[in-house]
């Protein structure tokens, strides 16, 4: 993989452009779940009986949310250091 060319403003932001592209279904898959998480959470009052089933529910959402979006953290530091590295 070679270096990016930076030296130009729209080279930047091609540059910008393919990194918002790094790890973008996770990304979404883990915002939906945060979403979806905090909604159940929040709506726990109004499930009646199945209230603790929804907040655990709700729980684990946010937990898989949380874990996806750090994982395309990751995916995106480490495409950005590979692309980054000096190949001799």
């Amino acid at each position: 993989m070679s270096r990016p060319d930076l030296s130009s403003d729209p080279a930047i932001a091609a540059y910008k452009a393919e990194m918002r592209a790094v790890g973008r279904k996770q990304r979404f898959a883990g915002l939906i779940c945060v979403v979806l998480g905090a909604i159940l959470v929040w709506s726990v009052g109004s499930a009646g009986a199945a209230g603790p089933v929804v907040l655990w529910v709700g729980y684990a959402l946010l937990a898989v949310g949380w874990v996806l979006m750090l994982a395309a953290i990751f995916m995106r530091t480490r495409y950005h250091r590979r692309r980054m590295a000096e190949l001799d």
